[in-house]
């Protein structure tokens, strides 16, 4: 009897203790700041066995089945350093909520801090929409196309890449459906490619130099000046970090393109240094046999070393020197090789440019901080168009003084720039084009106030004074709404202005409109800077669907017009001159992507519309060169440390000519694969994988060998290219 009451006893002592060790634990998971729900963010108890849940949409966590006693949290989520919290079971109340705040890791967010706002803001908190291509994406794409930044810039449904010479190869970004010359594009915040200086090769830019690339749609000239209308590219340089890195890439290309690039990096106590070298050299290539080069010669070789010092725990600076060296020739390849009677048509071009820049900053206090930057540039170029030789000189001088001071709800930013341009042809010259000096003192003040939790303005203003086309006053106000935290409004209204320049990215008035050196004239003296108004829209979602699926997705909308454009125009002499056109322009357009990453897989999904054409000149003119559809998607799989694969596809279509003629619509696709190896990379990779060629659709070179005419750029020239990258990294 008494046998049996012990079993008895054990058998109930069992069931009591397995029912007081089922313990249900929840966890509310909150931006420290904000106070917002972090939806996705991991609680993981350190229990036997491990016990692990993610934040529901509900914004909480829950896990079952705990024993009693104590238990470690932590909880983690990407960009929130992670926290470890001791809570004891059983609680009193069964339904109580254990809620744990989580800060933002700053050193896990310096990928995702836009600088290009002079506020070194988080991308999630600005009240302008930029996008942001990380280190992640440069590295991959100085594997995958080592000699330029045309080709990931292209991947973005905003962007299209317009070739602007058929002969050598130049190209210009259109944003928004407007000109390239309403895109700013800006080196670590300096403008180093206006005027003479920004007709030639400004996306030949080596990605394996730079950290991220900030792309802002839409006006922003009030942060940056004339010119930022259609949009602002900046190009962010890489920084030393704790580790030293070295970086080789040689790559090979079918189109008879080699690459030799390399990085390397290393901090010395409280100094730092990078260096980048690259060489490029790539052969005229004639594919589609008509004798003329699709793809031009280009031999290029730059160096460009920054060295970083720390003063002290307030003060910090760097110094840069770039140096860019570029032969680019393209027309009869036979003329290329050999100029002879019968095949003599080439045209050249040969420029190096020298470039000097420096920051530096003072922190007064954690809340105030001065910066001091700027650039000297020295840019030497020769045109030799078939024996008609054109030599021109710039130097361009930037320097901008701000301060950004932060105090309560308002980061403030104050701050005024000079900017020089100095053009000098040269003396044997005997066009008509004449030397200039351009230059304009600015002055601008901004405001991010805080409203509340969920909403955040920021208003701008910019005075620009100019010595040959006058004064510009430039406000600009931004709104940024965040009703949860998956979800962000931000919407913006803002004016610009461009200045004439005769040596823009300009696209012709018609396709008789000839813009070779020898036919341009001076800017006439009552031609004005073009004046516009832009306001852009933006909705987002973000949001983590259990706990390996990430899914972002974003709609956009956009408005933009331009007063007087400055258009080239043939005159009755046959020369090209720039001139304030009778009608205006506008644009307006929509821009959908989704973006969702799971597990190893990554994938984009982007489709932009957008109408541009000119209004009250009588006629619906579409703009030229600017597609009204563009869809882009990209699709990537990783084997982490071992396998990278992918592909894209674009489709451009309802793209418009000179004279309203509509083109052919086009597919164009890609595809790579990497195999990652201790410190080395082997990249196969394959652009325009269908070989779609402007050729295939119509015939691009007219008349004789010796006096050819080309049809306008629409489509691709060179066809299918296959490429082959080794990659070591230390």
């Amino acid at each position: 009897m008494r046998r049996k009451l012990v079993l008895i006893a054990l058998l109930l002592f069992t069931i009591a203790g397995y029912s007081f060790g089922q313990n249900r634990l929840q966890v509310a998971v909150k931006d420290s700041i904000t106070k917002e729900a972090l939806i996705g963010a991991v609680v993981q108890v350190n229990a036997q066995p491990m016990l692990a849940a993610a934040v529901a949409a509900s914004g909480i966590a829950e896990i079952t089945s705990l024993p009693d006693g104590s238990q470690t949290l932590a909880v983690s989520l990407v960009g929130y350093q992670t926290k470890v919290v001791s809570v004891s079971l059983p609680f009193s109340n069964p339904a109580q909520i254990v809620t744990v705040y989580l800060s933002t890791d700053t050193q896990s967010l310096d990928e995702v801090t836009v600088t290009s706002t002079r506020t070194n803001s988080r991308l999630e908190d600005l009240p302008v929409k930029v996008e942001v291509l990380g280190l992640e994406e440069m590295n991959e794409e100085a594997s995958i196309v080592p000699g330029n930044v045309a080709s990931i810039l292209g991947d973005i449904s905003v962007i299209h890449i317009q070739k602007t010479s058929p002969v050598n190869g130049n190209q210009g970004i259109r944003m928004q459906g407007l000109d390239p010359k309403y895109t700013q594009i800006l080196r670590d915040g300096l403008p180093l490619y206006e005027g003479f200086s920004g007709n030639l090769g400004v996306l030949q830019i080596p990605p394996l130099d730079l950290k991220q690339v900030e792309i802002f749609k839409g006006s922003v000239s009030t942060l940056y000046g004339g010119g930022a209308i259609g949009g602002m590219i900046n190009l962010i340089s890489k920084a030393p970090t704790s580790e030293p890195e070295l970086t080789v890439i040689l790559n090979r290309s079918s189109l008879k393109e080699t690459n030799l690039n390399a990085y390397y990096a290393q901090k010395f106590g409280q100094a730092g240094l990078t260096l980048f070298a690259g060489a490029t050299d790539q052969q005229a290539v004639d594919v589609n046999g008509d004798d003329f080069s699709d793809s031009p010669l280009i031999r290029q070789l730059t160096v460009h070393p920054r060295f970083f010092y720390t003063f002290n725990e307030t003060s910090k600076g760097n110094l840069g020197y770039s140096f860019v060296s570029e032969r680019r020739e393209g027309g009869d390849v036979h003329a290329i090789k050999e100029p002879t009677a019968l095949h003599s048509y080439f045209s050249r071009n040969d420029y190096t440019r020298h470039s000097l820049d420096y920051t530096l900053q003072h922190a007064f206090q954690a809340n105030h901080q001065l910066t001091f930057k700027g650039t000297g540039s020295f840019f030497d170029r020769t045109a030799n168009d078939t024996n008609y030789v054109f030599r021109g000189k710039q130097m361009s001088l930037y320097s901008e003084l701000s301060d950004v001071l932060t105090l309560g709800k308002h980061t403030m930013v104050f701050g005024g720039n000079i900017t020089l341009e100095q053009f000098r042809k040269g003396i044997s010259d005997i066009n008509q084009l004449v030397d200039f000096t351009y230059r304009t003192i600015g002055l601008f003040v901004q405001d991010d106030w805080v409203l509340s939790k969920k909403v955040t303005a920021q208003a701008g203003l910019r005075y620009d004074a100019h010595n040959q086309f006058g004064d510009f006053l430039l406000p600009r106000l931004s709104l940024l709404f965040k009703p949860t935290a998956a979800l962000t409004v931000r919407t913006s209204v803002g004016t610009g202005y461009k200045t004439p320049n005769v040596f823009s990215l300009i696209t012709p008035a018609t396709i008789q409109t000839k813009t070779a050196f020898r036919y341009l004239l001076p800017v006439d003296a009552n031609t004005q800077a073009e004046r516009s108004l832009g306001t852009n829209m933006d909705i987002a979602y973000q949001t983590t669907i259990g706990e390996n699926l990430m899914v972002q997705l974003d709609q956009a909308f956009y408005y933009t017009h331009i007063r007087q454009p400055i258009v080239a125009q043939a005159t009755p002499a046959g020369f090209t001159q720039l001139f304030n056109a009778g009608f205006g322009v506008n644009s307006l357009g929509t821009d959908t992507y989704l973006r969702f990453t799971y597990k190893e897989i990554e994938a984009y999904f982007g489709y932009n519309h957008t109408i541009s054409r000119r209004e009250g000149s009588g006629e619906k003119t579409y703009l030229p060169f600017a597609p009204q559809d563009k869809f882009s998607t990209t699709l990537a799989y990783s084997i982490p440390e071992k396998w990278r694969m992918g592909i894209e596809a674009s489709w451009v279509g309802n793209q418009y000519l000179y004279d309203n003629t509509l083109v052919n619509n086009y597919w164009f696709f890609a595809a790579m694969v990497s195999r990652q190896f201790k410190h080395m990379s082997i990249i196969l990779n394959c652009e325009n994988l269908f070989d779609i060629k402007q050729s295939s659709y119509e015939q691009v070179v007219t008349g004789t060998l010796q006096r050819p005419s080309f049809r306008p750029i629409w489509a691709p020239q060179e066809g299918r290219i296959v490429n082959l990258a080794l990659k070591y990294n230390l």
